[in-house]
C-alpha cells in the first residue's frame, strides 16, 4: 500500500528514506511503499520509471573498525510521478485513503515562499505551494476528516526545516484566501516536524565501479546509489509516531526528540568543523582526500585532539552527554576513514570563508567563553583557511 508521498527523486532520499522504508518492510509489519513526486520541472524520470523504480544501494564504508560492503536491493518505491507531465496523477494522490506521510528533500532553496504561485497552477512551481495545493485537495475530498491528515517530515538541510515549511504553508493559505476551516485542519491534523538527516551519499558509481557492481549482481541491475553505513534521522516529534512509522523497531538509527537543534549543532561542530579545518591544513601539507588526513601520523592526532579537547567541551552546555559525544566522534572517525569514499579536500574548500563563519567561529567563541582562552588547533585551522583564500 502506498503510504508515503516523497517530494524529491535524488540519490540522497533513495539511499536514506527509501532505504529505511525497505528496512521497515523487511523487519516489521509496516508494509508500505513510497510514491515519488518530482518537485521541479526539468529532466524527466523516464529511465527510472522504465526500470520499475528499482535500484540497489551500495552500502560501503567502515563501521566499528570493520569494512562494510553490502548491496541492498530497493523495492520500496511503487511509482514516480512528474506533476508537470501528469498533473492529474499528482492531485489524485490526495484522494488515496492510505496516504499518511509526506517527506521531502528539495535542497535548502526548496523551502521558499514564492508569491507568484497560484492555487490554480497545474501544478504550482514551488514545493511548499504544491504541498499546500495537495493538502487543500485532500481536505475537500475527505470533507475535512480528522482521520485523513498527513504527517509531514521535511529532510532539507536547514535548521528548523519544519518551522520554515509550516510558515510557507500558512503564507499560501493567506495569499490564496483559503477557508479558515482548512487552515484549522492543517494546524490540527497535518503536523510539520523538523528533522535532521545525516548520511553521506556519494551518488553514482564510476564506470569502473559500475562494471564491478554489475558483475556482482550478474547484470540484473543498472541503477546503483552509493552510501556510507552510518545513518541518523533526528525527528522533533512525539515518539508515539513510531507506532505508525516503526523506524526504531526496524533497527534504524532514528531519534524522536523534543528539540533537534542540539543534534544539528553536534553535526556542525564535530563533523563539519573538522572537515573545514582538515581541508585547509591538509591542502597545505599536499594531501588530497579526507582519508589521507586521517591516516597521516601527525594530522590525525591533531584532529582527534581538536575534536575531543576543543570541540566536544563546547557542546556539553547544550545538554548533550559526554558519552554520546565520544561515541559520535568515534562514528565520525570511521566515516572519515571510509576506504570507498574519495572525498577531495579541494571540494570541501569551496566557499571556505562562509563555511568558516558557520562552522568554526561559533565553537571558537563558545570555547573562549568557557575557558577564557583561544582554542589552539581550531585557531590554526581558521588561519589556514584565511591564508589559502588570501
Amino acid at each position: 500500500m502506498e503510504k508515503i508521498i516523497q517530494f524529491g527523486e535524488g540519490n540522497f532520499l533513495r539511499a536514506f528514506v527509501d532505504w529505511m522504508v525497505e528496512e521497515m518492510n523487511l523487519r516489521t509489519d509496516f508494509d508500505g511503499s513510497v510514491v515519488v513526486v518530482k518537485p521541479r520541472p526539468g529532466d524527466s524520470m523516464k529511465a527510472f520509471q522504465e526500470a520499475g523504480c528499482r535500484y540497489t544501494v551500495c552500502i560501503q564504508g567502515q563501521q566499528n573498525g570493520e569494512v562494510i560492503d553490502i548491496l541492498q536491493p530497493i523495492k520500496s518505491i511503487s511509482r514516480a510521478i512528474n506533476p508537470y507531465e501528469d498533473t492529474d496523477a499528482y492531485f489524485e494522490l490526495a484522494e488515496q485513503e492510505g496516504i499518511r506521510f509526506v517527506v521531502s528533500n528539495t535542497t535548502e532553496a526548496g523551502i521558499q515562499f514564492d508569491a507568484e504561485c497560484k492555487l490554480t497552477d497545474r501544478p504550482a512551481s514551488s514545493y511548499p505551494a504544491k504541498l499546500t495545493q495537495l493538502l487543500y485537495h485532500r481536505w475537500k475530498h475527505f470533507n475535512g476528516s480528522s482521520e485523513h491528515g498527513l504527517i509531514i517530515l521535511p529532510c532539507e538541510l536547514i535548521l528548523h526545516n519544519g518551522v520554515e515549511l509550516r510558515k510557507c504553508i500558512k503564507e499560501y493559505i493567506e495569499l490564496w484566501q483559503l477557508e479558515d476551516a482548512f487552515a484549522e485542519w492543517v494546524k490540527d491534523y497535518c503536523p510539520v516536524y523538523s528533522t535532521l538527516v545525516d548520511r553521506i551519499v556519494s551518488g553514482k558509481p564510476t564506470p569502473e565501479e559500475l562494471e564491478q557492481l554489475q558483475e556482482r549482481t550478474e547484470g540484473k541491475e543498472n541503477i546503483f546509489v552509493k552510501a556510507e553505513p552510518y545513518h541518523l534521522w533526528v525527528i522533533e516529534a512525539p515518539e508515539s509516531i513510531e507506532q505508525e512509522l516503526p523506524l526504531q523497531k526496524a533497527g534504524l538509527n532514528v531519534l524522536w526528540v523534543k528539540d533537534e537543534a542540539p543534534y544539528h549543532e553536534r553535526k556542525l561542530t564535530l563533523l563539519n568543523a573538522p572537515h573545514t579545518v582538515m581541508a585547509a591544513i591538509g591542502s597545505e601539507m599536499g594531501l588530497e582526500t579526507v582519508r589521507d588526513c586521517l591516516v597521516h601520523p601527525k594530522l590525525s592526532v591533531f584532529l582527534q585532539e581538536m575534536m575531543k579537547e576543543e570541540l566536544l567541551p563546547t557542546l556539553l552546555p547544550l545538554g548533550l552527554q559526554q558519552d554520546d559525544l565520544e561515541s559520535y566522534i568515534a562514528d565520525v572517525t570511521d566515516r572519515f576513514l571510509n576506504p570507498f569514499l574519495h572525498h577531495r579536500l579541494i571540494s570541501i574548500r569551496l566557499n571556505a570563508i562562509s563555511k568558516c563563519k558557520a562552522r568554526l567561529l561559533p565553537p571558537i567563541q563558545r570555547y573562549f567563553d568557557l575557558k577564557g582562552e583561544m582554542p589552539i588547533r581550531l585557531s590554526k585551522g581558521l588561519h589556514a583557511n584565511i591564508r589559502l583564500e588570501a
